[in-house]
């Protein structure tokens, strides 16, 4: 098959590195990639899940209380941006310059908030941040197609899922504990420190990573990076538009917004995604929509442990670090299993576990269940997710040749940032809007969840056809 300019419109499997039975992603031949791509998944997720901790500190401390919610926004936004630009260039020159050029950029962000005199400063620094860490991942899944047989890519991929496990645990006792000891501004230097040792570990393998024996046409980049800043731009808006002041202002301009980001992205997106086309397609729209689910929900779960339950803050994080526990078992089970399972039977499996943990959240929100009982369903949700969420990267990596493994990467990563960006505007809406908004909440993620039925059926047999 000739692979078109427009990689939107490839959809099929063909084959990438061939299986090696016995191959180990701890071998000899892979270890340093393996160590460096997992130092530095771990690195994003200590950031992310520090900056959440210290944050209220940061703002307190740089009077910045008014931009609170665009550093977090903000560093989605360009997110999306270096996706797509790390996709792209993945597609035409190779992984080597799109990862070093986003650790860069992480670098950059993390360096400028490290020593950042005002609130201001610091949001320009995590916006700089956002556009490495969106092309971050990115390229490590391009990396991970080129580098690794075909049978070991769930693992490694797995092995990415379980690098926030940790962080999960020990990130934010361990930024509060810095900041409360040492400062705030050490939250952000260490891990610019970590970051150059991990890339390091990365970096000489990088020169011998294969480039793809075709190379797309160029004159769609421009365009593709023109639609990443729209969709960015549309992105921020629908998160702020719960900030104004009348309900019908944020209504029109989250539906405003939200259009915008849909008919920006849909070119970035493989032909027939919202239409849940059979392939690739479904496996891109399966992927937004059960971030959707789960993310858009899991921002009340804390939420309502502390209003409903009088949870001080410490202990109202116990859900959430059962999730990221069992997300990290299902990743595994998935990774080792999941060819076995067959892709609609791991689809099934991780959406009725997803839908339980919802189930169970707005059954306690509507009847106050004991909390042991939505602390430990959540875990559920968790385990739903380890299951698909590796999975659909297996997928899109199967369903793609050399020339469109970027763009396919990118692809499955803007769907996961706007899902969950879209759901979170929403629920954030309709959780102000009302007096008790958490059964709300938890009922539109678990209708959101349900709707993952439709693609996640129509996943097809990308690894089998393969064979």
């Amino acid at each position: 098959m000739s692979h078109s300019a427009d990689p939107s419109s490839f959809s099929g499997p063909l084959p990438l590195q061939p299986d090696e039975p016995g191959a180990s992603i701890w071998s000899r031949r892979f270890v340093w990639t393996t160590l460096g791509a997992v130092a530095l998944i771990f690195l994003a997720a200590i950031q992310s899940l520090a900056v959440t901790t210290v944050m209220p500190v940061v703002a307190a401390d740089l009077d910045g209380g008014s931009l609170y919610a665009l550093a977090f926004s903000g560093t989605f936004a360009t997110s999306v941006i270096g996706m797509v630009a790390a996709g792209s260039l993945s597609d035409r020159r190779g992984p080597g310059i799109p990862i070093t050029a986003a650790v860069a950029l992480f670098l950059a962000g993390v360096v400028i908030d490290a020593a950042a005199p005002t609130m201001e400063i610091l949001v320009v620094g995590r916006l700089v941040m956002g556009l490495g860490s969106g092309g971050l991942v990115v390229s490590l899944y391009v990396i991970v197609a080129r580098v690794y047989p075909a049978n070991l890519h769930g693992r490694v991929l797995a092995l990415f899922a379980a690098a926030w496990v940790v962080p999960s645990l020990i990130g934010p006792a361990l930024a509060g504990a810095v900041t409360e000891y040492l400062h705030w501004r050490w939250v952000f230097g260490g891990v610019a420190i970590l970051a150059v040792a991990s890339f390091a570990m990365l970096a000489p393998r990088l020169r011998s990573i294969p480039h793809a024996d075709e190379k797309p046409e160029d004159d769609r980049f421009g365009r593709r990076i023109a639609l990443s800043v729209v969709v960015a731009v549309g992105a921020l808006l629908l998160n702020l538009a719960g900030e104004l002041p009348t309900t019908a202002a944020r209504a029109i301009v989250a539906v405003a917004a939200l259009a915008v980001v849909l008919i920006a992205m849909r070119p970035l997106l493989p032909r027939g995604t919202f239409t849940a086309a059979r392939g690739l397609p479904s496996v891109v729209l399966l992927r937004g929509v059960i971030a959707g689910a789960l993310f858009g929900a899991e921002i009340y779960v804390p939420y309502l442990f502390q209003a409903e339950y009088g949870f001080s803050p410490t202990f109202a994080g116990l859900a959430l670090t059962a999730a990221a526990i069992t997300w990290a078992v299902g990743s595994e089970v998935s990774g080792r299993r999941g060819d076995r399972m067959g892709n609609r039977r791991v689809a099934l499996t991780g959406i009725a576990l997803l839908a339980s943990a919802l189930v169970v959240m707005l059954l306690s929100a509507l009847l106050g269940l004991a909390p042991w009982i939505p602390i430990a369903f959540w875990g559920l949700a968790g385990l739903g997710m380890g299951f698909m969420h590796p999975r659909t990267t297996v997928l899109a990596l199967a369903y793609s040749s050399r020339t469109t493994q970027g763009f396919n990467s990118s692809a499955i990563q803007i769907s996961d940032a706007v899902g969950t960006a879209a759901s979170m505007a929403i629920m954030g809406l309709i959780f102000t809007a009302v007096p008790d908004g958490f059964p709300l909440v938890f009922g539109l993620a678990l209708l959101i969840a349900l709707a993952a039925l439709v693609p996640g059926l129509r996943l097809g047999h990308a690894r089998e056809l393969r064979r």
